[in-house]
């Protein structure tokens, strides 16, 4: 391999925001911000807004606050269309 080519591979911290779990993981991602992880070490730390611990694919639990809403937003602004027989 070409030396000074290949990005820093290095276990990186993963924190899955809204189901609050951590991943240590071997990355490259870079991040400027560092976290002290259970084992007593310091590791680059990114932050995750979904991970498989919180996607609803992977969890088996659907969203349904946000889609009600919707279909309740969509009836209201809709319903005078249409005639009614």
């Amino acid at each position: 391999m070409k030396p000074g080519i290949h990005p820093n591979y290095r276990p990186v911290l993963f924190h899955d925001t809204s189901a609050n779990v951590f991943f240590l993981i071997g990355s490259t991602a870079e991040s400027d911000r560092t976290y002290q992880h259970t084992d007593g070490k310091t590791y680059p730390y990114v932050q995750l807004d979904v991970s498989s611990a919180s996607h609803p694919v992977y969890t088996g639990q659907q969203r349904q606050a946000t889609t009600e809403g919707r279909i309740a937003n969509f009836n209201k602004r809709f319903s005078g269309f249409g005639g009614k027989p």
